[in-house]
């Protein structure tokens, strides 16, 4: 058995893929549209893991989606948790759970994915902005 992706419904591909791709960092696989089924597939993975990817897809026919904590969360570990918290801020994701022990944070993409980012290796020393962030909404 080998796990292949997940998929998450995305309502808008371009602030879909400002969010996953630009400022999240991942980088899209694969894209396929189907005319017949009336949808668009993007795969997208982290640089140099294409083994572990996640599916957006956007169904032409508007949907209200409506989810809940029961998804739970896409998790990505990243070299440095400060740098990429400050990069997700600079595209206009807010940090819902900011990196206070240098170790773990949240954010939320445009259609409210949970995404936690965790520190590569040991936890960053406490640095400021984020050691004195409160939580913000739900994560």
């Amino acid at each position: 058995m080998k796990y292949l992706h997940t998929m998450v419904r995305v309502t808008d591909v371009e602030e879909s893929m400002r969010f996953y791709r630009d400022a999240l960092g991942l980088e899209e696989v694969s894209r396929k549209e189907s005319e017949r089924g009336r949808f668009t597939l993007i795969y997208l993975a982290a640089p140099g893991d294409t083994d572990a990817q996640v599916e957006l897809t956007f169904n032409w026919d508007p949907e209200v989606y409506t989810g809940g904590r029961n998804f739970g969360h896409l998790a990505y570990e990243v070299e440095d948790i400060y740098a990429a918290c400050a990069r997700l801020e600079a595209h206009g994701a807010t940090v819902l759970r900011p990196p206070r022990d240098g170790h773990m944070a949240f954010v939320r993409s445009p259609d409210g994915i949970s995404i936690e980012l965790l520190q590569a290796g040991a936890a960053l020393p406490a640095a400021e902005p984020w050691a004195s962030r409160a939580n913000v909404g739900t994560w």
